[in-house]
């Protein structure tokens, strides 16, 4: 398989289904920032840390191989002529959701409440957690104005959402796991 297809030489790409748009579409910025997130949840999987959290991150990629196609699928070519579906994965859904919710309470059972924001940093795995939360913000931000234009799975944004939250439990939890210092923020007074 030839990677380079020289079919997005004038700006333009396919979506599943064979639709054409501009690389601009909002659509392609939605699951093109999916991907950016992928790879930097890559970072942080190729950080030290225990092997649960590595094998839940490579569960988190795939999931989000899966909801990049599932935004990179129109609507309208969602099923073939036949009926069948196009894209014939499981597709991100209420499991999916609940995958990261659990992983959330169970890193939260470890850490102490929190009283204050925090600051990101302490560590530069830390840093790589708060950098992939921003990226999962923007894809949300970007699935959500992609939403009011066109139909997208509702588990979409619910899992982008919650993914973000999960990402912030994480380096919190990366935080306390490598002893660094978790910075809270303290307003200056006037």
């Amino acid at each position: 398989m030839k990677i380079y297809t020289k079919t997005g030489d004038k700006g333009t790409t396919a979506l599943f289904g064979g639709t054409r748009v501009p690389k601009h579409h909002l659509r392609i910025e939605s699951y093109g920032t999916v991907d950016e997130l992928n790879s930097y949840i890559g970072l942080i999987k190729d950080q030290q840390m225990n092997n649960t959290v590595k094998e839940d991150l490579v569960k988190i990629q795939s999931d989000l191989f899966t909801l990049g196609a599932m935004l990179a699928t129109p609507p309208e070519k969602e099923t073939l002529k036949n009926g069948k579906e196009r894209l014939n994965i499981p597709k991100i859904n209420e499991s999916s959701i609940e995958f990261l919710e659990n992983k959330m309470d169970e890193m939260n059972e470890e850490l102490p409440p929190m009283t204050h924001f925090i600051l990101p940093g302490g560590h530069q795995t830390v840093s790589f957690c708060h950098i992939a939360r921003c990226v999962c913000r923007r894809s949300e931000r970007l699935t959500v104005a992609l939403s009011e234009e066109e139909v997208i799975h509702d588990t979409i944004l619910m899992y982008l959402n919650r993914l973000s939250d999960y990402l912030f439990v994480l380096a919190r939890k990366l935080t306390k796991d490598l002893q660094a210092e978790e910075i809270k923020w303290v307003p200056e007074k006037l």
